[in-house]
């Protein structure tokens, strides 16, 4: 029997969702959902669905009582484009999501498309994930993937993005490393440092990227992506870094080993080959056991899971 090197342990009835499946739209992807547990532990997946006939994008609201049997909402949650930012349509996919206990509310950040410059991020406000408020366009073009810490931090909100060079022909040449701002209000962001850079180890050594960070009593884990440039495709990896709580711009540890990279059939087969690719994760705080609802090969969704304690000791000792 074949060991999979990856770390997290894969759910035995993946994929979860696969497009030929979906009931509301023809779809032909599924994959990268946005992912939120609530106060009252359900847990809330943001699902980006691509349809067959190309007529458009579409964000539909996923949610579970056990984590594994999800009812899909009728009506998407986000369509390709939004009244509120007219010039700023483009498929509503890659959502990041974040509850914000100390304003009873969770922030999702969505991508636009600013025409010829490239992607932003959309920034928006809900509390029952029905109905959505919008804020504003928080980040410059290129940037389509800010990531919110859930709560202030010396009494800023505090993010995590990845700028990068989109006019560039690879993604070595693309800068796309994590840089750290802060805000006083989530619009106007300042104090922009880079925080990480890609390749301080071989399955990130192309291009990293963020997720909304989580908090545990050693740092803010962070879940992050990475891409290897393989020569015959490109590699999508899932990885870990830890933060310093009180000053999340210090690194405290990295793991240099993947939590999760392209080993089975639904992982290396589909429209973008060899991917494994998230917009979060979630935590069981009575297990103790970390969930990550991940895209696989932008067509289908999977659940894979570890050990939190395990995987904050291997950040702080490098493995």
């Amino acid at each position: 029997m074949k060991k999979f090197k990856s770390i997290l342990t894969r759910y035995e009835g993946n994929p979860i969702f696969d497009p030929a499946d979906f009931p509301y739209c023809k779809a032909e992807q599924i994959f990268n959902p946005g992912q939120v547990m609530t106060p009252d532990g359900r847990t809330i997946l943001l699902l980006s669905v691509l349809t067959r006939n190309g007529d458009g994008g579409f964000c539909y609201v996923a949610e579970s009582e056990n984590g594994i049997d999800f009812k899909v909402h009728e009506k998407p949650l986000f369509t390709n484009n939004d009244p509120a930012f007219p010039q700023y349509g483009s498929a509503p996919i890659d959502c990041r999501v974040t509850w914000f206990p100390e304003e009873n509310c969770y922030y999702i950040i969505r991508p636009g498309l600013s025409q010829d410059n490239g992607p932003v991020g959309l920034l928006y406000r809900t509390q029952d994930f029905v109905t959505v408020e919008p804020i504003e366009v928080i980040s410059l073009p290129t940037n389509r993937v800010p990531c919110l810490f859930p709560e202030k931090i010396n009494g800023q909100y505090v993010r995590l993005d990845r700028p990068y060079n989109c006019g560039t022909t690879t993604y070595a040449q693309s800068l796309a490393n994590i840089w750290l701002s802060r805000s006083p209000d989530l619009v106007h962001w300042g104090e922009h440092r880079c925080i990480l850079r890609r390749g301080f180890t071989r399955w990130c050594g192309d291009k990293i990227g963020p997720t909304p960070p989580i908090k545990t009593e050693k740092g803010w884990l962070e879940i992050i992506h990475g891409v290897q440039n393989c020569y015959s495709s490109w590699r999508y990896s899932l990885g870990a870094v830890l933060l310093d709580l009180e000053n999340p711009e210090k690194v405290i540890g990295k793991m240099k080993s993947y939590l999760l990279t392209p080993e089975v059939e639904y992982e290396h087969i589909g429209l973008i080959p060899d991917t494994v690719f998230t917009t979060g994760a979630v935590v069981d705080w009575k297990t103790r056991r970390l969930r990550i609802y991940y895209g696989a090969c932008d067509t289908y969704i999977g659940l894979a899971e570890g050990d939190l304690d395990e995987i904050i000791e291997g950040c702080i000792n490098e493995i």
